[in-house]
């Protein structure tokens, strides 16, 4: 696939506040790298000083409060930070200090703050007495917009239990919010080995909560994991993505990370990183609904087949021209025009009555029938029952519906045999859609749409066509598609379905023509550029 281009002049600034490491595997050095990898500015910010190898940390020396200003004061009229990311800080003065930092670059505006709370190395040696982590907790918890602990790191800042012992990450993260006052947090769990072959981190955001996962990266080469990944959520925060798809951006970067790894003297090697985590479909994580793993059948034994085998199984043919209608009678003109696929999408009343119910069987029953005599693929949306009842064939369903349903609704749908199509409107939905092997995920709204309110930006020709190449089964664009010619910027950024609603009107026998000109103009087209990244889909505000 051809990517597109970044624009290297927006790069947005990251200050990273942390340690320096003589090894060059952790801290600073693996801030850098990675923030290289997300196209960031990164502001290298010495707050400690360690003299560490790949075996060992023999000495730590926190900066004075006063040189580390020092180079604040530098930095703040001339690369002023959208994200200030933490690390090593040493020091109940340095951890004050930042804490006063952010008050006074948020007098200014947002300004997002991503907390390591890096307590100690890898290699055993504590960087954290009591007083330090008091300062955490008091300090900069309250005013972090994201912590990336792993569990231990979560206990220890809880200030209670065992770390040996450390409570389920969804209870950790669920305290660290509640009690401690942070925005976000992710709990991570690579260097957890009793999760088995699956690396796990525990996200709980104010968008979403669930397991992140991939298959674990098979190497002894780990030594800066940590300190990329919150790195990593921090550059995500800075080019304007939430919390949670931040977290999405960052498990991806830190698997890619993994994978180049190398040795470097006798220890654990550092991390690495390299062009292109963004355009790595095995790299797509899964994303729980809940805290169980349903990740049943969503990786294989091969991590670079596992977005395919989500899809086996499901019929070959395209979708196509793909007409949302809200009756039976309209069914049957779109289908007499020729669509291939068809959405009957009769909306719930407030208040629905018996009558309105043998209405909505009535459609549903007559629809069945006019597809199934056509060879037309239907979807009934949301109301899985009665499609499954009425052999409808398929279904669509929202992201707050298929959270509605709960852990047994989700496993009864599933089981159901019904097609599934679902929509996905940000990384964190993509992730999570991804686990019920559906036959389709929609991108959308595409373009601005009237058909729906919904607090989604146009996800707009860029993010389709880096959905239609990351996706782990078909794309159907959605939203917004009223003429020919977007039908053709579609279809040539690779979905598989395109979505026609109102531009049907009244005569789908007219408008048809058109439509299917412009599919097959798109299809026979050179595919559209793939963006190294996609662009955030909800605004965000530290």
């Amino acid at each position: 696939m051809s990517a597109e281009p970044i624009d290297a002049a927006a790069r947005p600034v990251v200050w990273s506040i942390a340690g320096t490491d003589s090894g060059g595997g952790a801290g600073l050095s693996a801030d850098q790298r990675m923030a290289d990898a997300f196209h960031v500015q990164l502001c290298p910010v010495v707050a400690a000083v360690t003299a560490q190898s790949s075996v060992a940390v023999t000495r730590v020396e926190p900066l004075a409060p006063d040189l580390i200003e020092a180079q604040l004061l530098a930095l703040e009229g001339d690369m002023p930070p959208a994200v200030v990311k933490t690390g090593l800080l040493g020091g109940v003065a340095q951890v004050a200090l930042v804490a006063r930092w952010i008050d006074r670059l948020r007098a200014r505006g947002p300004v997002a703050l991503v907390v390591d709370p890096v307590l100690g190395s890898s290699t055993g040696a504590g960087f954290a007495d009591a007083a330090t982590l008091r300062a955490y907790r008091e300090l900069l918890l309250p005013r972090a917009t994201a912590v990336t602990p792993n569990r231990r790191e979560a206990t220890a800042l809880l200030g209670e239990g065992d770390a040996g012992q450390a409570a389920a990450a969804p209870a950790l993260a669920a305290a660290l919010r509640s009690r401690l006052g942070a925005g976000s947090v992710c709990v991570t769990g690579g260097d957890s080995a009793q999760d088995g072959a699956l690396a796990l981190d525990w996200i709980d955001t104010p968008q979403a909560r669930g397991w992140l996962a991939l298959p674990r990266q098979d190497t002894p080469h780990t030594h800066g994991t940590g300190c990329s990944f919150a790195t990593a959520v921090a550059c995500a925060l800075a080019l304007g993505f939430v919390p949670a798809d931040a977290a999405v951006l960052a498990k991806m970067a830190t698997a890619q990370a993994l994978r180049h790894g190398h040795a470097a003297g006798q220890g654990a090697g550092p991390v690495g990183t390299a062009a292109g985590f963004g355009l790595e479909r095995a790299l797509l994580p899964r994303m729980s609904w809940a805290e169980t793993l349903d990740f049943e059948g969503a990786f294989g034994g091969d991590v670079a087949d596992a977005a395919m085998l989500a899809i086996a199984g499901i019929a070959a043919r395209r979708l196509d021209l793909y007409a949302i209608v809200d009756g039976a009678e309209r069914a049957r003109r779109a289908i007499a025009a020729g669509v291939p696929t068809l959405q009957l999408r009769i909306k719930t009343p407030a208040a629905p009555d018996a009558a309105w119910r043998a209405a909505l069987v009535h459609e549903v029953r007559d629809t069945v029938a006019a597809c199934r005599d056509a060879g037309v693929e239907l979807f009934v949306n949301d109301h899985w029952q009665l499609a499954q009842e009425l052999d409808a064939g398929g279904v669509h369903l929202g992201q707050e519906d298929l959270l509605a349903l709960g852990e047994a609704g989700r496993r009864v749908l599933r089981r159901s045999g019904l097609k599934l199509g679902i929509s996905t409107h940000s990384l964190w939905e993509l992730c999570r859609a991804a686990t019920l092997n559906p036959r389709y995920l929609a991108c959308g709204p595409v373009w601005p749409t009237l058909t729906k309110a919904m607090p989604w930006r146009p996800q707009g020709l860029h993010n389709l066509a880096w959905w239609c190449a990351m996706a782990p089964a078909p794309v159907v664009a959605i939203g917004g598609m009223l003429q020919a010619e977007q039908f053709e910027l579609a279809a040539r950024c690779g979905a598989d379905g395109l979505c026609a609603v109102r531009v049907l009107g009244d005569d789908p026998a007219g408008a048809l023509p058109a439509l299917e000109q412009a599919l097959r103009q798109g299809r026979a087209a050179p595919r559209a550029p793939v963006p190294a990244l996609p662009h955030p889909s909800l605004a965000f505000a530290a």
